[in-house]
């Protein structure tokens, strides 16, 4: 869907159930066998072996991202998962693992991708075309996308998903789960099991491209007539399960804006923290999917294009009451309204920790409220890591909040790295005043 150079090279992608249960139980037990001979090595030499240094070997590391970046799909994507949502409060050794998952992604071999497609459109699909370009635009952990004209004239982008990535996704869950459990990294009391649910209940969502193209035209409709955003028009004719059709919409990653002067940065952030901000509080639903790969610029239009509905997600009406109650009291520096909106969210419980997240809260509340938010400011930034780790050493695990916020809080975390990235400073108090 942009201009860039094509993603990494072809790879065979592991299709069947067994072989992706026998490549991940391998790569499990490969390191754990790894771990268990440099703890006899220590032990031998009368040191205790402590689990952190075991797994965090520059060969464990490798062998660890390169097999999940292999395998894509829920191996891969759980990773990212993970990362986006429980980075703060992973060690960061094992979050600096999660996190290499954000930019790996192997393409299909052109055997393979003819199979999928003649698998999704029949074996005389080819015919139809004008030309269909092999090499992908884009590739990630679920699929590929390729540029491609049909004999009637329309230009499309054809997202293609890897093989037996959605018959897989149970069983990759269960054993990265296994493999971040191995670590011994994950604090005590944090619930694995709720992100490892949560996160095979989006991925069976996201390898619908059915569902994620209904959610294109969702957000075309909400978007109509924008002078700002562009969304592809989709193509249910080319499109199933397997296989997502869509306009071929011409751009530059979004992370060129950052070549443009102070107003243009600050034009393109501005408008997409605004749109984050209607998703969560006028229209209900988010994309919460924070990659950058999601959005191109178009430097002749000016517009933004947005790609890739599939982590789509409705929003329960209590929690965007309780964000929009913790944004009026902490910008009026109510701090009662404070402590309740964020009791609301779940944020906190009634613990002794309680105190310490809540000046966590007051200081990003406190930053938002500024005459002016610096994105590419890393202080409070290295402050929330330090306070974060800090809690995890303590014993702090969070507590179960509703899945919504964590979808929140991702987009919302993913366009802050996206404004660092662009060095935008922004007046956020005027952006997000109309909203509450």
């Amino acid at each position: 869907m942009d201009d860039r150079a094509g993603p990494s090279r072809p790879l065979k992608v592991p299709a069947g159930r067994m072989s992706r249960l026998a490549r991940l139980g391998g790569l499990t037990a490969g390191v754990a066998g790894t771990m268990a001979l440099q703890a006899l090595g220590d032990v031998a030499r009368g040191t205790r072996p402590e689990a952190r240094r075991l797994l965090m070997t520059p060969g464990n590391l490798r062998r660890v991202a390169d097999e999940l970046a292999r395998m894509r799909g829920a191996a891969m994507k759980v990773g990212q998962i993970l990362s986006m949502d429980a980075g703060e409060l992973l060690p960061p050794e094992l979050a600096g693992i999660l996190a290499r998952l954000r930019d790996q992604a192997h393409v299909m071999p052109p055997s393979q991708l003819k199979q999928a497609l003649t698998g999704a459109w029949g074996p005389d699909w080819q015919r139809a075309f004008r030309q269909f370009d092999v090499r992908p635009v884009a590739a990630a952990s679920i699929g590929q996308v390729h540029r491609a004209t049909l004999k009637d004239g329309r230009t499309l982008a054809i997202k293609v998903q890897y093989p037996g990535i959605a018959q897989s996704i149970d069983s990759d869950v269960a054993n990265v789960g296994a493999l971040v459990r191995l670590s011994g990294l994950v604090p005590k009391g944090l619930d694995l099991a709720l992100y490892l649910e949560e996160a095979r209940r989006q991925l069976h969502e996201e390898t619908d491209y059915l569902r994620e193209g209904a959610q294109m035209e969702r957000f075309a409709a909400l978007l109509d007539g924008s002078a700002t955003f562009a969304v592809p028009r989709f193509h249910a004719d080319w499109s199933g399960r397997s296989v997502l059709a869509m306009d071929f919409m011409a751009g530059r990653p979004i992370e060129s804006v950052a070549a443009l002067d102070a107003d243009g940065r600050n034009r393109v952030m501005a408008a997409l923290v605004d749109l984050a901000l209607r998703e969560v509080f006028a229209f209900g639903v988010v994309q919460s999917d924070p990659n950058f790969a999601n959005y191109l610029h178009n430097a002749d239009t000016g517009r933004i294009v947005l790609l890739d509905f599939g982590a789509v997600r409705d929003l329960d009406g209590g929690v965007t009451q309780a964000y929009r109650d913790l944004l009026r009291a902490g910008l009026a520096g109510d701090a009662g309204g404070v402590q309740a909106a964020a009791r609301d969210l779940g944020l906190i419980a009634g613990g002794p920790f309680d105190p310490r997240i809540l000046r966590m809260i007051a200081q990003v509340l406190d930053a938002i409220g500024a005459d002016r938010f610096d994105f590419a400011d890393r202080t409070l930034v290295r402050q929330l890591n330090a306070e974060g780790m800090a809690l995890a050493d303590a014993g702090y695990a969070p507590p179960p909040v509703p899945m919504d916020v964590l979808y929140i809080q991702r987009k919302l975390g993913g366009l802050f790295l996206l404004g660092s990235r662009l060095e935008a400073r922004l007046s956020l108090r005027e952006i997000i005043a109309p909203y509450l």
